[in-house]
């Protein structure tokens, strides 16, 4: 039996940009070869999604980059093909606002307290500061040649912006919009802030390494070899390790920031470029460009749970301060997917006294999603009922201590228990004479 294989390069977004010499360099199609003839030898299934795609947003036209507020109430997303960003109220899920920034914005990020959210515009050499307050340009500040990606540090001062044309990172003091240049490998792309703001790490796509730049000196104290073409990095919110996305070879490098070498690489979807990680740090979402998924990540063992079916081209993918959502902006689509993230259940809850012939109501409290289901298997007092919703109710017809396990299921491990007593006083005396319980044959 002969079997054909038609391989096709993913589309890239279109534009006339100025002249430059080019330097992105394309998927290596044998990798791609080898990997599809491996898979269906294998005669491996898709893997089915826990998270679900909750609503698609239209935006903006080529949507690259995303970020989230800190209180998480929008979404910025830069519009590469249309010098734009949509402002999505994630309250609503829709776009609140459309602000005009420089040429080909394509990284996004938003200042710790809000206030201000930052995008690279490639083509025009400059950042473009969006006051979120009232969702108008208020400066542009001009950088290296071919911004591409920003992070802001968690105190606020500084952006760090990657060029990808001239090798550098363009340092802005956020109070003063003077800037400073590091020199940084080849094509530099993504990068990150280690949540202590100690380090920078930037993804280098042509020299398949990562520049670890030390923030105080603002001097590259470490380079770490990846796997082929990095692009998007994230780092986990106790700074442990950092995930970075190989375009080329379909993977994620796992970095051990304490020593700043590679412990693990994981295949992912095709072409990933986008990444990030949950603020619980239990997951990571690579966007993967090629085959319109997001790979989930469990950074416990280090792979891929799920992949999620999203829209044409993703690209940026950013999680919410809440960890209940993530946003996924499709370059091909002129979308974004809204991902509900699947957590484990929560179930907390004390139940009060009641008393024989009295009504009885009280509800324990779960989190999920999804909703989870709640129960026990232990006899509860006659006359009381559990149901799948954590509400206890009824009128009991029996005195007595009843202790009891309660559990809270969803499908996402681990479930949650926890161990209550219900207490259940006799019916008070009525009348004028009380008599003492007897028993038979007194």
């Amino acid at each position: 039996m002969i079997v054909t294989i038609a391989i096709t390069t993913a589309p890239t977004l279109i534009r006339a940009p100025r002249p430059r010499a080019p330097r992105n360099r394309l998927p290596r199609a044998g990798t791609l070869l080898l990997a599809l003839t491996a898979a269906l030898a294998a005669g491996l299934p898709a893997t089915a999604a826990a998270d679900t795609v909750t609503a698609t947003i239209p935006v903006g036209d080529g949507p690259t980059g995303v970020a989230i507020t800190p209180d998480g109430t929008l979404a910025y997303t830069a519009n590469f093909n249309e010098d734009s960003v949509s402002v999505i109220d994630t309250g609503t899920n829709t776009v609140a606002a459309t602000v005009l920034v420089g040429d080909a914005p394509r990284g996004v990020a938003v200042a710790p307290d809000g206030s201000f959210a930052y995008t690279a515009n490639e083509l025009s050499d400059s950042v473009s500061v969006i006051d979120t307050a009232t969702n108008t340009s208020a400066t542009n500040i001009p950088v290296g040649d071919g911004p591409i990606g920003v992070a802001i540090t968690p105190d606020g001062t500084r952006a760090y912006v990657t060029n990808f044309n001239d090798d550098t990172v363009s340092v802005i003091d956020t109070g003063t919009n003077t800037v400073t240049a590091i020199p940084v490998g080849d094509a530099p792309r993504g990068v990150a802030i280690t949540p202590d703001g100690a380090f920078a790490y930037i993804t280098n796509q042509n020299s398949d390494s990562v520049s670890v730049i030390d923030t105080g000196t603002n001097a590259v104290a470490a380079t770490v070899p990846v796997g082929d073409a990095p692009r998007g990095v994230a780092i986990a919110p106790d700074g442990t390790f950092a995930y970075v996305t190989n375009f080329s070879d379909d993977s994620v490098s796992v970095i051990d920031t304490a020593t700043n070498t590679v412990t693990a690489t994981i295949g992912v979807g095709g072409l990933p470029i986008g990444v990030a990680i949950t603020p619980d740090g239990t997951r990571a979402y690579t966007a993967n460009n090629n085959d319109d998924t997001v790979s989930v990540i469990d950074t416990a063992t280090n792979t891929v749970t799920a992949s999620i079916g999203v829209g044409d081209l993703p690209s940026g993918v950013a999680v919410n301060p809440d960890g209940v959502r993530a946003y996924v902006t499709n370059s091909g689509g002129d979308t974004v997917s809204v991902i509900a993230i699947d957590q484990a259940p929560t179930l907390v809850g004390t139940p009060p006294a009641g008393t024989v012939g009295q009504p009885y109501t009280f509800a324990f409290t779960t989190t999920g999603p999804p909703t989870p289901t709640v129960s026990t298997g232990d006899p509860l007092p006659a006359g009381l009922a559990l149901g799948p919703d954590g509400t206890l109710s009824g009128t009991p017809t029996e005195a007595g201590t009843f202790p009891i396990t309660v559990t809270a299921s969803n499908g996402v491990a681990p479930d949650a228990t926890t161990d209550v007593v219900i207490e259940i006083a006799p019916k008070p005396c009525t009348g004028l004479i009380c008599l003492p319980a007897g028993s038979s044959g007194s």
